[in-house]
């Protein structure tokens, strides 16, 4: 009965700890959501010390004076292509422009990123044809090779980039790789080492020197972007690795959409990895230079901004951007996105543009990569259903694309999901294209892919049991820590 007495009372006393270490963990970052805030209580409070282990890994915010070396850098780089923007400026007053210019003002007031309207665009859907074309730019490179992945697995196309940028990095250009570790699934020392001996030089994004303490699945390296030479920038959402070439049984195709930009919009890339890089090497910190920021004159007539946002900032750009895009569609809104998670905001706007005859159509996968994530994504797909929206699953493989279409006539492509990760946890970059030619190709291409999906109906939804209901439910009460 002794023995009873004090298990009760150490009981006792544990849920008064755990109750008073997860009000102080959860409320003392003020710049937290209020619905992140309440899920983060469900967690530690529901699941007494084994949650503030999954907090270590999930919940944890990058610290203070990484934040600022990254907002540094982010004014470091604006300035030097501020003159750039003055030139194009003055074209928005023509009357090609004048339906954009609320995007424009939006981007450069929240991050002054830069508008450009001579760019080439070229779409890509499949991973061999995308890697191709990077491969064979990567080849002709003659100064510099700067790339920046979530993902880079150590597996064979992993290898095969590797051995390109080796070969480069011996011819005397000057190759930088950043990586996420989380990403990647660890920091391959091994795979990169040829390269390191050969000159070129790869940093783990934001990794601190002791592993343990940089494991977070919060604020991590979510872009992915290749600069090569100043003139060529690669954007959107193919990580490198095997899966993504559809070599892996569970995804089978992987369905994708990336970008190979020519023009001005490629110095906002460089932009952006400068940032990246700076903040996360300790050694060389790269110049901003004309060998890095050449002229460039392309006949393409694409208008666009390169648009990043990240946990340094609290404007969320990419978030922003997409919900002006969605508040001011009057014809169509197009979506594709593996993971569908948005906040209420997003809902609220895509319901009330669904019930105003606006055509809603948003495609997701018909595969899970993540189950909480996937049954979260069902959750919403079903809510957008009663709203009249159009969801179809995509059966053909694994859709990965992120990207967003309205009216025809506005392009969104890039690495950001339609989820709270992407709006506000993790760093992300997309191109905002203002181009009706970009916005038919891509439209087609939802066409195509509506030849390999499934529309879903308020039948399919009710016809699921009640278990399979419940878990989409319980999921979508975790949705703003996903």
């Amino acid at each position: 009965m002794v023995i009873e007495h004090w298990l009760n009372i150490a009981v006792v006393i544990l849920l008064v700890l755990n109750t008073l270490g997860a009000i102080v963990t959860v409320f003392r970052d003020k710049t937290r959501d209020i619905t992140t805030v309440w899920a983060w209580m469900q967690v530690l409070l529901l699941f007494p010390v084994f949650g503030f282990a999954f907090y270590f890994f999930f919940g944890r915010k990058l610290s203070d004076k990484r934040i600022f070396d990254i907002r540094t850098q982010r004014v470091m780089g604006i300035d030097r292509i501020a003159k750039k923007q003055k030139q194009e400026m003055k074209r928005l007053e023509d009357n090609e422009y004048r339906e954009e210019q609320t995007f424009v003002r939006l981007f450069l007031n929240n991050e002054q990123a830069i508008f450009t309207n001579e760019n080439d665009v070229e779409i890509f859907t499949d991973g061999h044809e995308k890697f191709a074309r990077l491969f064979t730019d990567i080849e002709n490179a003659t100064h510099h090779i700067n790339i920046e992945y979530y993902t880079i697995y150590d597996d064979q196309i992993g290898n095969e980039l590797v051995d390109l940028l080796t070969k480069k990095a011996q011819e005397g250009v000057r190759v930088r790789v950043i990586f996420d570790a989380w990403g990647s699934g660890g920091r391959h020392n091994k795979m990169y080492q040829r390269l390191r001996d050969a000159g070129g030089q790869v940093e783990a994004f934001l990794m601190a020197r002791w592993q343990m303490f940089s494991l977070r699945v919060n604020n991590h390296d979510h872009r992915k972007l290749v600069i090569i030479d100043g003139n060529i920038g690669y954007i959107g959402g193919f990580n490198v690795g095997d899966q993504y070439l559809g070599r892996k049984p569970k995804f089978g195709h992987w369905r994708d959409t990336h970008l190979r930009v020519e023009g001005d919009a490629v110095l906002a890339m460089q932009s952006c990895f400068f940032m990246d890089w700076n903040a996360t090497t300790v050694t060389e910190k790269l110049q901003f230079s004309e060998d890095y920021f050449p002229d460039t004159t392309v006949a393409g007539g694409v208008a666009m901004q390169i648009v990043s946002s990240g946990p340094e900032s609290d404007a969320k750009q990419i978030y922003q951007g997409y919900l002006h895009m969605l508040a001011i569609a009057q014809e169509s809104i197009t979506i594709q996105s593996p993971y569908f998670i948005p906040n209420q905001a997003i809902m609220d706007v895509l319901s009330v543009a669904a019930r105003s005859g606006v055509k809603v159509r948003i495609m997701i996968p018909g595969m899970p990569d993540h189950a909480f994530v996937y049954r979260a994504t069902q959750y919403y797909a079903h809510q957008m259903v009663k709203a009249g929206a159009e969801v179809y699953t995509y059966d053909n493989g694994f859709l990965h694309a992120k990207t967003l279409v309205i009216d025809d006539k506005v392009v969104s492509v890039g690495s950001a999901n339609m989820d709270i990760r992407s709006f506000a946890l993790n760093f992300e970059v997309n191109a905002f294209m203002y181009s009706r030619d970009v916005a038919r190709q891509m439209n087609d291409i939802f066409a195509e892919d509506l030849k390999h999906a499934t529309k879903l109906t308020r039948q399919y939804f009710s016809e699921q049991s009640l278990w399979l209901r419940f878990k989409q439910m319980f999921s979508r009460l975790l949705a703003p820590i996903l």
